[in-house]
C-alpha cells in the first residue's frame, strides 16, 4: 500500500487570517490552493491509499488574539477618532508601523519616497545635505555630506536633532522628518542640537539647496603622495576610484609613494560602488560576504587579479560618520593586510536593505542581511576598529624660529659637508597651510607613509 504524505504549511493560513482582515480579493488563490490539496487527499482515499495529514504546529500560526486585537483598534479609531479617517490611510500607517518598528533602516517607500531613493543614489537631490538615522526617537546625524549647507552651517556627525524649525522631532518617523528637512531651495530651517560636551541644546540655521554629490575627489598632498576622498558611494566611484588614482600618477610622472584614502563622514551607499572600488587595490581574495535568511540574500564577492596600485602603501582614514559601504572597503582592505586604517571607530551599520517592490509604485524597503568582512567579523554596532588611533586635534606650531646648533658657535669644530649638509631653515607658508597641516589625521597619515617609504627604500638598497 502507498503512503501519501500531504502536509498543510502554516503559510495558508497565514494568509487566510491577513486576508480576512485586510484584502478579501486575494482569497480565490488561497482557495484555489487549497482545493488543489484537498482533491489530492480524496482521489488517495479513493484509490485505497493511506493518506498521512500533517497539521501545522499552533507556535507557528498567527496568534488570533492579536489578530482580533488589531481589528478591535482598527474599529475603534473608524468609530471614535476626532476626524474620519479612511481605510487605505490606516492600513498603510500600519504597514509603515510594522517596518518601522523592525530597525531604523527598514520602511515603505510611496511613491515620493521611491523618487527620493533614486535622487539619492544618482547623486543629486534637494535638502540640507546630511545622512540620518533614527536613535531613542530623535534623528541622529550619521555623517553631513561634503560642500553641503549642513556641513559649512556646522552639522557634525553624532549631533541629536531635537526639533526641526519649531516642530519637535520626538513621535516622528524618519520618513516624516526627512521630508520637513526637504524644501525649497534657498529656503532657511532651523536645527535644534544636542552635542556632545555641549550644556544645553544648540541651534544652527541651514539653507536647503540642490545637493549635487561629488562621489570622488582627489589631488597630491605632497610631492609622491595621492589623496583620494570618497564622499559617498554611487553607481559611478568604482570608475571614477580608478581614474582618479591613473590622473594622481600622470601628475607625478611615476608611480605613487602613498596613497590616502579618506571616508571619513562617508555614510556609504551602493555595496557594488564599494565592491567595485576595494577591488581595485587587491589581487585576490574576499571582499565582503552577507548572510540571511533567504537564498537570495547570501553573496559573495571576491576580488578579480590585478592591484592598479601595485603595492603602494595605503591608509585608509575612518570615523564615527564612516558607515556601511565605507566599512566594507576598510574592513577588506584590514584584513588583507593591504592597508592601514586609521582614525577612530567607524558607525557600525552592518546590515543590507534589499527594496522589494510591491507594484509599480509602491515598495518596502527592507533588512535583509547582514555584512561580514573576509574574515568573518560583523560589521554591525561594532564597526571597524583602526589600527592605529588617532583622535581630532587641532595643532598650534609653538616656536617656528630656527634652532640654535652646534653650527652656530664661534670657533666650532668644521663639519666634512658643512656647507653642503646645512639648509637655511626657512618656514615654508604654504606647506604649514595645506590641508594636512590643518588636518591633524590627515597629517598623521602622511607622516606613517614617508615613514613606511623609508623602510621600504632601506630595504630594497639591501637587497640591491
Amino acid at each position: 500500500m502507498k503512503r501519501v504524505r500531504s502536509t498543510h504549511q502554516n503559510s495558508p493560513l497565514r494568509c487566510i487570517a491577513l486576508i480576512a482582515c485586510f484584502f478579501a480579493a486575494s482569497s480565490l488563490a488561497w482557495a484555489q490552493d487549497q482545493d488543489a490539496q484537498t482533491q489530492q487527499i480524496l482521489d488517495s482515499i479513493q484509490n485505497g491509499e493511506r493518506v498521512q495529514i500533517q497539521l501545522p504546529d499552533p507556535e507557528e500560526q498567527l496568534p488570533l488574539d492579536d489578530l482580533r486585537k488589531f481589528t478591535e483598534v482598527f474599529s475603534r479609531i473608524k468609530a471614535a477618532y476626532v476626524e474620519e479617517v479612511s481605510d487605505r490611510k490606516l492600513l498603510e500607517s500600519a504597514i509603515k508601523g510594522m517596518l518601522s518598528d523592525l530597525d531604523p533602516h527598514s520602511t515603505y517607500l510611496a511613491p515620493k519616497d521611491y523618487e527620493e531613493l533614486e535622487e539619492s543614489t544618482s547623486g543629486e537631490f534637494g535638502g540640507l545635505g546630511i545622512e540620518v538615522g533614527m536613535e531613542n526617537g530623535f534623528v541622529k546625524v550619521i555623517a553631513p555630506i561634503d560642500d553641503t549647507p549642513a556641513q559649512q552651517a556646522g552639522v557634525l556627525a553624532g549631533d541629536l536633532i531635537i526639533k526641526l524649525g519649531e516642530k519637535p522631532v520626538k513621535g516622528l518617523s524618519l520618513e516624516e522628518a526627512v521630508k520637513l528637512m526637504r524644501g525649497k531651495p534657498g529656503t532657511v530651517l532651523t536645527l535644534t542640537i544636542m552635542r556632545d560636551g555641549e550644556s544645553g541644546p544648540i541651534e544652527i540655521d541651514v539653507t536647503r539647496a540642490i545637493i549635487k554629490v561629488t562621489s570622488i575627489k582627489s589631488r597630491m598632498i605632497e610631492n609622491g603622495y595621492g589623496y583620494v576622498r570618497i564622499t559617498q558611494f554611487q553607481a559611478e566611484t568604482g570608475r571614477q576610484f580608478r581614474q582618479a588614482l591613473s590622473a594622481l600618477e600622470e601628475q607625478h610622472g611615476s608611480e605613487l609613494d602613498g596613497l590616502i584614502i579618506d571616508v571619513r563622514n562617508n555614510p556609504g551607499g551602493i555595496l557594488q560602488a564599494a565592491v567595485e572600488t576595494t577591488d581595485a587595490l587587491l589581487d585576490e581574495g574576499l571582499i565582503v560576504y552577507t548572510e540571511g535568511r533567504v537564498q537570495s540574500s547570501r553573496l559573495r564577492f571576491s576580488a578579480k587579479a590585478g592591484d592598479i596600485m601595485e603595492g603602494t602603501p595605503i591608509v585608509v582614514l575612518i570615523n564615527g560618520g564612516s558607515a556601511s559601504a565605507s566599512e566594507i572597503l576598510a574592513g577588506a582592505l584590514q584584513d588583507h593586510g593591504r592597508a592601514v586604517i586609521m582614525g577612530t571607530q567607524s558607525f557600525g551599520k552592518g546590515s543590507v536593505q534589499t527594496v522589494i517592490p510591491l507594484d509599480e509604485t509602491h515598495a518596502i524597503k527592507m533588512t535583509t542581511a547582514r555584512y561580514y568582512t573576509p574574515e568573518g567579523r560583523s560589521i554591525q554596532a561594532t564597526g571597524i576598529k583602526p589600527d592605529i588611533v588617532v583622535r581630532p586635534a587641532e595643532l598650534t606650531e609653538l616656536d617656528g624660529r630656527p634652532f640654535f646648533t652646534e653650527a652656530d658657535l664661534s670657533g666650532h669644530l668644521r663639519g666634512d659637508n658643512e656647507d653642503g649638509d646645512r639648509d637655511e631653515q626657512v618656514p615654508d607658508t604654504e606647506t604649514r597651510s595645506s590641508a594636512a597641516e590643518r588636518d591633524y589625521q590627515l597629517r598623521s597619515a602622511l607622516n606613517l607613509l614617508k615613514g613606511m617609504n623609508i623602510l621600504n627604500r632601506r630595504e630594497q638598497g639591501k637587497r640591491q
